[in-house]
């Protein structure tokens, strides 16, 4: 019997009440499931995750909602056999899929961690530093971001039905906001059990997570301001959503990832029996048949120095004469079938396009040899053009076969390939192989604005390369123009997505409350004790020591320079000293004077003070000079919990003369006893 996929609406699983729409093996067309969302109420769905998902994630703090992510990776992981036998009906071989399950997961366990590593134990936080205002410091601004009061909903494309839902579920989730999904129908089962297995991990708060497994009704009808919209797909159905008049109207974000026709380039540096010929030559084949070329990022045009064409032409027919195509059960198979015959026919019909104004140099658009059902299997064989006249082009830099279609094309120089590369009108991913770092640097300015990633790959940095077509949790991904204008992942990046900026403005002892953290300004309590004695759950925010002063001898300055070797002008020199626009006269080492602060503020015995283990946004503001005396004043700027047993503590050092003036300033890193 034919599984019927389930919706998960409010909590609880439910079938679509309609006939629903099969869901069709892309190796022998058998149908595979049944996906219908028909009987949704999409106004509760919204209201659930607006009045139960999104409270419930507001009230974890970042380093909750990233331990959650932690622990959905986990889940995803303990359970990919059972993915991984879901995806193969959906054409991928064993490897494509690991990009998508395993990847997947690998995505979340990246946000988790920059979440806990680079986000406050708390629900909010700060945008860059704070801004003086008042001259008397009494009055400041602060940059803070907080989660979205709406939902996210989610409508991704069928090409990674678990990595291209878990890239935006991290972001959503760690922003503290609910998400509704809605995965492409043909690969439905897929995602539909990715979302089982994450429900099944029992540890998302109620509404956090919705699924519809088919059409989203009038979803679009209730957005509002707070909402987000993602979206991965075809341009056209990218442009059909963004014109919905409730878009506009509630200026709801929307977020596109569309149509790329991306670019990849031999350099002009290259050589036949250079390394990045043959680094270019791999990536060429490797991005038209991983996901048999059905990937957003995948190489739609490669550009070569008119001189290498033919050798590079040669090279790559020899590499694409090695794919075989077929089933990917069948041992020996390296490139499976694209998702459905109607992707196949779209394929099709947009090489036969290609092929009126570029000639095919390998492959046949409508035959195939595979190992597997020729006959309803979705199998294509890959196809390579060659157009010799790239600017009397039209077809290629317009139109984007997605599939394992690629045209091969000549550059006269630099800005000729410039020119060609941005023709395509923006794209997710544009990639140069090349070993001078001149060319980097013009490519960077003459393409960088016309492409969301640019991925340089050389002989000495090809081992570690992810290569042309991966995007990464830590980097954005998206891209200008055709690509859709949007933004996802990015690290933080994406997660502000998914929050609101606000510019807050008031005196620092308020600002510091709403931060967690002493702003300039604020109050510094006397800490009692020296704060070295209390454990991180004993500091307070703003604890100050406020320290005796000690003075700087000449003859400090003269052993510090013996014993250290420094010897720099301006504390041994007099008289080049006293000729320095800067100095006047002879002044004490910046680092004497760190040295002589820490001896004036740390306390020595152990204690819950475990380590120092760096200092931060150091200033020296004005010299010493020899006779002048400074103190220090440690004040407990932050407090981030690490493990269990021990914090991090951010320490703001502020060190002045004796007249009261700022000589110098610093966060001071330090690891402590938790209690």
């Amino acid at each position: 019997m034919t599984t019927r996929l389930q919706n998960y609406c409010a909590d609880a699983w439910i079938e679509g009440s309609g006939y629903g729409q099969p869901v069709i093996s892309a190796i022998d067309g058998a149908i595979v499931a049944v996906a219908g969302s028909e009987g949704l109420d999409f106004t509760a769905m919204l209201d659930h995750a607006r009045k139960i998902g999104g409270p419930a994630l507001r009230a974890l703090t970042f380093h909750q909602r990233a331990a959650m992510l932690k622990a959905l990776g986990q889940a995803i992981l303990a359970r990919k056999e059972e993915l991984y036998a879901l995806s193969a009906a959906t054409g991928a071989t064993r490897g494509d899929s690991w990009i998508d399950i395993e990847g997947g997961a690998g995505t979340l366990f990246t946000m988790a961690s920059k979440g806990r590593r680079e986000l406050p134990d708390d629900v909010l936080f700060a945008d860059g530093d704070h801004e003086p205002i008042g001259k008397a410091g009494t009055f400041i601004g602060q940059h803070v971001y907080t989660s979205l009061r709406g939902v996210a909903l989610h409508i991704n494309a069928f090409n990674f039905p678990v990595w291209g839902m878990l890239e935006k579920l991290g972001p959503t989730l760690l922003a503290g906001v609910p998400a509704i999904v809605k995965p492409a129908t043909a690969t439905s089962q897929v995602a539909a059990l990715a979302v089982r297995i994450m429900i099944e991990a029992n540890v998302l708060p109620k509404g956090a997570l919705q699924l519809i497994v088919g059409g989203i009704g009038d979803t679009f009808d209730h957005l509002t301001c707070q909402d987000v919209v993602s979206f991965t797909g075809s341009a056209a159905t990218a442009i059909k959503l963004q014109s919905h008049p409730v878009i506009a109207r509630e200026s709801v974000r929307f977020v596109a990832e569309r149509d790329s026709i991306n670019a990849s380039v031999l350099g002009p540096d290259a050589t036949a029996d250079s390394p990045e010929f043959d680094l270019f030559v791999k990536e060429v084949v490797r991005e038209m048949t991983v996901k048999a070329g059905q990937k957003c990022t995948a190489i739609r045009r490669a550009f070569a120095p008119r001189p290498l064409l033919e050798a590079v032409q040669t090279a790559l027919v020899a590499r694409l004469s090695r794919v075989v195509v077929g089933d990917p059960a069948v041992e020996g198979v390296t490139m499976g079938a694209l998702v459905s015959l109607s992707q196949r026919e779209d394929v099709r019909q947009n090489a036969r396009a290609l092929a009126g104004e570029c000639q095919l140099v390998f492959g046949t658009i409508d035959q195939v040899e595979a190992n597997g059902d020729t006959a309803r299997g979705a199998y294509q064989s890959p196809l390579l053009f060659r157009n010799d006249t790239p600017w009397d082009a039209r077809v290629v830099h317009d139109i984007e076969a997605f599939g394992p279609v690629c045209t091969l094309m000549p550059y006269n120089d630099p800005a000729d390939a410039l020119a060609l590369v941005n023709r395509g009108q923006g794209s997710l991913a544009l990639s140069v192989f090349t070993h001078a770092p001149d060319t980097v640097r013009q490519f960077v300015l003459g393409a960088g604005a016309f492409h969301g990633r640019i991925v340089f790959v050389d002989r000495d940095c090809a081992k570690e390369s992810t290569g042309h077509g991966s995007p990464l949790p830590m980097l954005i991904h998206g891209g200008p123009g055709r690509a859709g204008g949007g933004e996802e992942m990015g690290g933080v990046r994406g997660v502000k997505h998914y929050m609101q900026r606000t510019a807050l403005q008031g005196h620092p002892r308020s600002l510091s409350a709403v931060l967690g953290q002493w702003l300039p300004g604020a109050p510094q309590p006397d800490a009692g004790v020296h704060p070295f004695r209390k454990s991180f759950g004993e500091l307070e925010i703003g604890d100050t020591l406020k320290t005796a002063s000690r003075r700087v001898t000449l003859e400090d300055i003269e052993h510090f320079a013996d014993f250290t070797g420094d010897n720099f002008y301006a504390h041994m020199d007099e008289i080049a000293a006293a000729a320095s626009p800067i100095f006047g006269g002879r002044v004490a080492h910046g680092y004497l004077i760190l040295s002589f602060a820490a001896g004036l503020f740390v306390d020595p015995a152990p204690g819950p003070v475990l380590a120092n283990f760096g200092l931060e946004h150091l200033r020296f503001v004005k010299p010493v000079k020899p006779g002048e005396a400074i103190s220090v004043a440690l004040t407990v700027k932050a407090k981030t919990p690490r493990t269990p047993e021990m914090g991090e503590v951010r320490w703001a050092i502020s060190v002045t003369n004796d007249s009261g003036e700022l000589v110098a300033a610093y966060d001071l890193l330090t690891m402590n006893a938790l209690q």
